[in-house]
């Protein structure tokens, strides 16, 4: 399949109240409104497709770069290749969740993520952290520094009430995943978690939402979900 077969066939599952729905979390025009549900048929016929993935990614759709993600190839990618693509993130459903998921399966994950972390930039932050929340949910627990994701919690502590909205989220994430799935610091990342209590992140437009890692990693425990690892991180 080709470029304009693709769009063709990811227009044609378009939905206005999905459309509607990603618009209201920051996406804007040009998108369809796919249910990433309905992409899987086409991830299928197409499976890993770096070239495309990158023709994908360019054209600014959203549903596209969305795509982009399901199909590229994460290890064939280079730093600066993701550098560009964090840079076209323009709002958190990509950052998080198309770059850093695939970011997350490369074997330079955890070096770019401490560069985007360390930028000061709400986005790449929020991306490096994220990436950190797919990692530690995936990967085995060894492939770990325990000082530097000690540090990191420390970091967290320290700047998340300062940091950017977007990036406070997902800091917020990765100190709820180092509780429930990096064993080696749970207890501290519960603690830091107590510590912390609730914070607040402001969103443009509407109500703020209020973050409570620590009531987070309590619901998960219940469950007995502690030690949980993904099998997969891309669907």
């Amino acid at each position: 399949m080709d470029l304009e077969m693709v769009m063709q066939e990811l227009e044609a599952l378009g939905k206005e109240r999905t459309k509607k729905m990603y618009i209201s979390n920051g996406a804007r025009e040009p998108l369809f409104g796919v249910a990433t549900g309905a992409m899987k048929p086409i991830a299928k016929k197409i499976k890993i497709n770096q070239p495309l993935a990158e023709e994908l990614y360019a054209t600014g759709n959203y549903d596209a770069m969305y795509f982009a993600g399901v199909i590229a190839d994460p290890k064939g990618m280079t730093e600066s290749d993701y550098d560009r693509w964090v840079d076209a993130a323009y709002f958190y459903m990509l950052s998080d969740y198309v770059v850093a998921v695939t970011l997350s399966e490369s074997d330079i994950a955890q070096e770019v993520s401490d560069k985007w972390i360390a930028s000061g930039e709400e986005l790449k932050m929020s991306a490096g952290w994220s990436c950190y929340c797919w990692l530690l949910g995936n990967r085995k627990d060894v492939e770990f520094s325990e000082t530097k994701i000690s540090n990191m919690l420390d970091m967290v502590k320290d700047t998340i009430h300062d940091s950017p909205e977007r990036t406070k989220s997902a800091m917020n994430n990765f100190l709820y995943t180092v509780g429930i799935s990096y064993l080696p610091l749970h207890e501290k990342a519960v603690e830091t978690a107590k510590e912390l209590g609730v914070v607040e992140m402001k969103r443009d437009n509407k109500k703020s939402s209020f973050l409570n890692a620590y009531e987070s990693i309590q619901k998960e425990l219940d469950r007995g979900r502690l030690g949980f690892k993904r099998k997969y991180v891309r669907c």
